[in-house]
């Protein structure tokens, strides 16, 4: 099935040039399935980009996905129209009366700061919070992966003596579990990060599970059962030039910065990179949607509810 996205979004356009399945809210209306309902809380500089990342994948599913644009509401975006932020994106204040079966969390550019000194950090807590409500399962990537372990798990970060940047190996630490149905032992993950979060905080009494790790990057996935959280610290859902991007922009402004380890072609920045993350990409937010699918509440009213009942008694 294809996902759901407003027909004037500049993601439709892209993505239906790449092949992935798209449907106008016309279409979808005929369709008798309830479909899932994903949010996504962007809190990139580059809304946009983003937003065809994300939506590229979901939209890969098999199933009718209606994805909800969020953002901050205390927050001005210095890189994203306000125009395109008016038309297309609600506040977190607006929309959390809602209820959704999933909700991405993306990374933001403010890795470096303690969660406190954050401007939306207040904001951010109570999304969290909110979460455990009105949520069924959450996919936290990045920043928003460290932040999420943080505040329900106190999990510190740790600043890196320089930035991890590349390409590299991971393993597979758990072939059986369910979000890595299909995964090869070990794979390739796009890097991008100035501070780590360490295997060594991971308490399995607590229910997380280190699900993916690297012998150069660190950690890169942890489940957790109870909450239906997934912590994604690297950025699977890169394109291929992510990392050149990110290389020139900070080359050209005078930042010093290291060539991306295991990314271009003989190691030459003139040469294209090949991605080597692509089908793991598809295949993690495939079994996360899968996963989201069977084990979601009919009934979205009903989200959170059964959840709290088990809790309680």
């Amino acid at each position: 099935m294809p996902i759901k996205i407003p027909d004037q979004l500049p993601a439709f356009q892209t993505l239906v040039a790449e092949g992935v399945s798209v449907m106008t809210d016309s279409a979808a209306i005929r369709q008798d399935i309830r479909p899932l309902q994903i949010g996504l809380l962007n809190l990139m500089p580059n809304k946009i980009k983003t937003e065809v990342q994300m939506a590229r994948l979901v939209g890969a599913s098999p199933l009718q996905v209606d994805l909800s644009l969020v953002r901050i509401g205390g927050h001005k975006s210095k890189n994203t129209s306000e125009d395109h932020l008016l038309s297309f994106y609600n506040t977190w204040d607006e929309i959390k009366h809602r209820k959704f079966d999933g909700f991405i969390i993306t990374g933001a550019p403010v890795e470096m700061l303690d969660y406190e000194d954050v401007t939306y950090w207040d904001e951010m807590k109570a999304i969290l919070d909110w979460t455990e409500t009105n949520v069924h399962s959450t996919l936290n990537i990045c920043w928003g992966a460290m932040a999420a372990i943080y505040h329900f798990h106190k999990v510190p970060k740790y600043i890196l003596p320089e930035k991890a940047f590349g390409v590299y190996q991971h393993r597979n630490l758990n072939p059986s579990s369910p979000y890595l149905l299909g995964f090869s032992d070990d794979f390739a993950v796009p890097v991008s990060r100035w501070t780590e979060v360490l295997q060594k905080d991971i308490d399995p009494s607590s229910g997380l599970e280190a699900l993916m790790t690297s012998p150069d990057a660190g950690l890169c996935l942890v489940a957790e059962k109870k909450g239906n959280r997934l912590y994604m610290f690297n950025h699977v859902e890169y394109d291929s030039t992510s990392l050149a991007d990110e290389y020139f922009r900070d080359q050209s402004a005078g930042i010093p910065i290291k060539m991306p380890a295991n990314y271009f072609t003989h190691n030459d920045p003139t040469q294209p990179p090949l991605n080597r993350w692509r089908s793991h990409a598809h295949l993690l937010f495939g079994n996360w949607i899968n996963q989201v699918y069977q084990t979601t509440e009919f009934d979205l009213s009903q989200v959170g509810i059964r959840a709290k009942v088990l809790e309680e008694a």
